[in-house]
């Protein structure tokens, strides 16, 4: 059974345009304008926050990155009076 509308295998026709001619630029504007709808359809998407909670993100971030630099500055005068101690 053969098909009867089917290009010979190695004529070198492979359906697509000739990139000379702008196919290769009108194809790179509909990729772009392609993913410039993808991103607006998903910031569509996007639920704002409210204030109250908005505040409360606000809120558990600073208090994260107190206790972090707490911590950190801990352990920082900790080996730096471990330090003096064993090279004094």
């Amino acid at each position: 059974m053969t098909n009867v509308g089917a290009r010979p295998r190695g004529s070198g026709q492979t359906g697509r345009k000739d990139a000379s001619r702008g196919g290769a630029v009108s194809r790179l504007f509909a990729s772009v304008g392609l993913f410039v709808r993808q991103i607006l359809d998903e910031l569509r998407k996007v639920v704002r926050p409210t204030r109250s909670e908005l505040w409360n993100y606000t809120l558990v971030v600073i208090v994260f990155v107190g206790i972090i630099m707490a911590v950190v500055s801990g352990f920082d005068f900790l080996f730096s009076h471990l330090v003096s101690w064993v090279f004094a």
